[in-house]
Formats: C-alpha cells, structure tokens, sequence
C-alpha cells in the first residue's frame, strides 16, 4: 500500500508546498523517483516530469528516458526530458562525472521550472541519501554546512521522500508491483556516493544497525546549529567590519588577531565574500609584515593595511555562467541578450556586423556556454590563420583590462570557443559552401 499519509504529513509538516502549486519532478526511471511520481499521482498533486538522458550507459540510458516518457504520459502529466553528452564535458571542464552531470541536470531543471511555471523542483532523495552525503562531506571536509545532510527544503528545491528509507521504498515498489528502472551504474565504486553506500555504510551499520536514523536526529540538530552559528557570525562581522561612505569596509588588524578560535571565525566571517582558505592561510601568515599586499577572491580584494584590513568589492568581477539548451532562442548574460536563429544555409547572406556571429550548425554540440574570458583562452579568429591567445587578441583590439571580464565568451559543448561576442567568430566554425543548416546569434546591447 501506498504511504499516502506520511507522504502527505512529511509535505505539510515540512511545508514544502501547497496544493495549489505545480511541481517539476525530477525522474530518473529508478524506484525512488518513480515511487515519488505514483505518490504525487496518487495525490492530486499538481506535477510534471523532467528527465535527463546523460549518454553515460549507451542503450540504458535510453530506454530509460523511454520508460520515463512512457511513465509521463500512462500518469497524463507533461514530459520533459534532454540529452547531455557528459563525459565530454566533465572532460573539457577538467571536473568528475557526477559534478558535471549534477551541474548540468539542476541548471535544466531550473530553466524547465521557469519557463514552464512550476513552483517546486521535487527530487526523490530518501534517508540513506542523505546519511551518505553527510558522510561525502565529512570526507571532502565542508565545515559545520555539510553536516546537516540533506534537507528537506532549500529554495526552489524539495524532497518529499525524506521519510522514507531504502529498505522501505523496495517494499513498497515490491508490494505494489510498480515497474521500475535498474542503473547498472548504481553497483559501481568508481563512483565516490556508490562506494560509501557498498563498502563504508556496511561497516558501520554493524557498529550501528540503526544508522540512517542516528544521522537523521543529527543532521535536524546540526540544521539548527548552523542556522545558529550564521546569526552568530552575522553579528559578530557588524560588530568588526566598520562600512565606509565608499562601500568598502576597514576590519582591525587586532580585533582579528584576538579571535578565538581565530582560524574557523576567520573563514566564516570571509566566507560571504567568496575567499579561499588558502587565501585566508596566506593572509594571517603575511599580516605581521607585509603592508600593501593584496588579496583576491572572484568578488573582492583585500588589501593589507598597517593596521588594519581593507575590503572592497571588485570594479567588475566575473558573471555567471550561463548554458544554452539546444532550441533555447533567447539568453541573457551580464547586461547583454543574445537572440539565436536556426536557418537554411541556401541563399542566406552573412552580416559583417560583428554582434552578429554564423555557424555550421551540425559543428555546435550542445549545451552551449556563456561565460568570462579566462587564463589560458585561446580560439582561432574568423578570417586569420592560426591559434591566438585571446590575452593578445585584446591587447591587439585595445580592450583595457577592466572590460575584459565583461566581454561575452561563447563556448560548445567541447570547450572551444567559437565566438567573442561583439569582436570576432571562430574560423572552425564558420558557414562554408557545404553548410546546410546556420546558427545565427545576435547580440543585443
């Protein structure tokens, strides 16, 4: 039998959501997401389905984004799902598998939740997922924020299944014959979550039958402790950090060094401002001696006083990245909207206007990628011969230094960059007499 009422009473007692909102459910195949959708069904809930196909297990990953569409349309709720090639760009991004195919399914699912009204995304994270992230994050060493676990709310992000176990999300799929995906993939320890779920969790439930609630009761604590330890901190940095008519704030060198323990309050007073610990490290090993001395964080500078700190928010730091879905027609990024055409190659005259930029469209491999210039970029000008740093290019086309972090770079999905927006295209890329369909992209000021 269905859960139907701790389903329910999980949702209100943690108020997740209304009745009266729509929910984008993030549906894999797999029990724990399919339970949720028959749960959600079984409810009257307001829903829709949004699947990821991340090319990772050849024909498996297919048939189960065909089983999920399948799953969409017996429940008669919308269908959405996309196609990532993953391993490419955990390649090109010098990141893990499963980091690039986390980043890649939360940014679609958010733009999928807004462009299509949705209220919630709901994902089916039960109470053995969130005893191993507890446990990722001990290992990987996150602080006091990593304790808590996974919550049952945060922001646009719900996980109505909280209640439930492992164990008992297999009953229930079992006793209700419900039809179901199994991921090979879920055996494998090359996988850091897979093998503290098969080779770490056994161990200590030995010690510990009863884990997965041990870890339950703790993380509600630690949620408390950390909300706690924020309003403590809050305090204590408008107690330190003194704002001048300029923005900036001028910290004591001495009230910092009377800090105990000076090393965890150090980091959490930094923390807003996006400094590494490393930085910090280096800065309270520096501060006896080294007046005038800088330090930089993607958002603001330190700079090193006699006796004190000065900090300033950074003249222009870089913007987001912002990736662009295969039929997404409109984008912003920064202060710029970019509009994006597919059209026939035949007949097709090309503008010179370099806002305007041409491609082949069957070279583009998406998602695409809006983002800053940085260290080390380097692409093939459209109409020159060979590689140029894009460093040079800039020096070349006398872009000062302030502007260069604000200038549109556009990457595929392999890590080329095939466009500097407003400047220059990439020439292995570009509209030759065998192009058939063209990519037009028109940037707007």
């Amino acid at each position: 039998m269905l859960p139907i009422d701790l389903f329910q009473q999980f949702i209100s007692g943690n108020a997740l959501f209304d009745r009266t909102d729509r929910v984008l459910l993030a549906v894999s195949g797999g029990k724990d997401s399919v339970l949720m959708a028959h749960l959600f069904n079984a409810t009257a809930l307001q829903f829709g389905i949004a699947h990821c196909n991340f090319k990772l297990r050849g024909e498996e990953s297919d048939l189960d984004e065909d089983f999920t569409g399948d799953l969409a349309a017996q429940l008669n709720v919308p269908f959405y799902s996309v196609s990532f090639d993953t391993q490419e760009v955990a390649r090109k991004g010098h990141i893990s598998i499963e980091m690039a195919a986390r980043d890649l399914r939360y940014t679609w699912f958010e733009k999928i939740r807004t462009d299509n009204n949705y209220d919630f995304i709901a994902l089916a994270h039960h109470k053995n997922d969130s005893a191993e992230t507890i446990l990722l994050n001990l290992v990987r060493g996150t602080g006091i924020s990593g304790l808590h676990g996974i919550l049952p709310k945060r922001d646009n992000l719900v996980r109505p299944l909280l209640f439930l176990s492992r164990e008992e999300i297999n009953e229930i799929i079992i006793s209700e014959n419900i039809p179901f995906r199994e991921d090979s993939s879920n055996m494998s320890v090359k996988y850091a979550r897979n093998k503290i779920r098969l080779e770490v969790i056994p161990k200590l439930k030995e010690l510990n039958p009863g884990l997965e609630e041990t870890f339950e009761q703790n993380s509600r604590r630690f949620a408390e402790l950390e909300e706690y330890f924020k309003e403590q901190m809050d305090l204590l940095r408008k107690q330190l950090f003194k704002e001048q008519a300029s923005g900036d704030y001028y910290i004591a060198l001495a009230d910092l060094k009377n800090l105990k323990p000076q090393q965890i309050l150090l980091y959490e007073l930094f923390r807003p401002f996006d400094f590494r610990d490393n930085v910090l490290d280096d800065l309270t090993g520096s501060w006896n001696g080294n007046p005038g001395k800088m330090y930089e964080s993607p958002t603001h500078t330190i700079l090193l006083d006699r006796n004190r700190l000065i900090l300033q928010k950074r003249g222009e730091y870089p913007i987001e990245d912002r990736l662009i879905f295969e039929n997404e027609t409109s984008v912003q990024w920064g202060s710029h909207r970019f509009i994006s055409h597919l059209v026939d190659a035949k007949g097709l005259k090309l503008s010179s206007n370099p806002d305007h930029a041409h491609f082949d469209a069957e070279l583009l491999s998406f998602p695409l990628k809006f983002r800053s210039w940085k260290q080390g970029d380097s692409f093939y000008p459209l109409g020159m011969t060979g590689k140029k740093k894009l460093s040079d290019f800039f020096i070349n086309k006398k872009i000062p230094l302030s502007s260069k972090q604000l200038i549109p770079i556009l990457e595929n999905a392999n890590g080329d960059i095939i466009w500097v927006a407003g400047y220059q295209a990439d020439n292995r890329y570009k509209v030759t007499s065998l192009t058939k369909k063209v990519i037009i992209f028109e940037m707007q000021k």
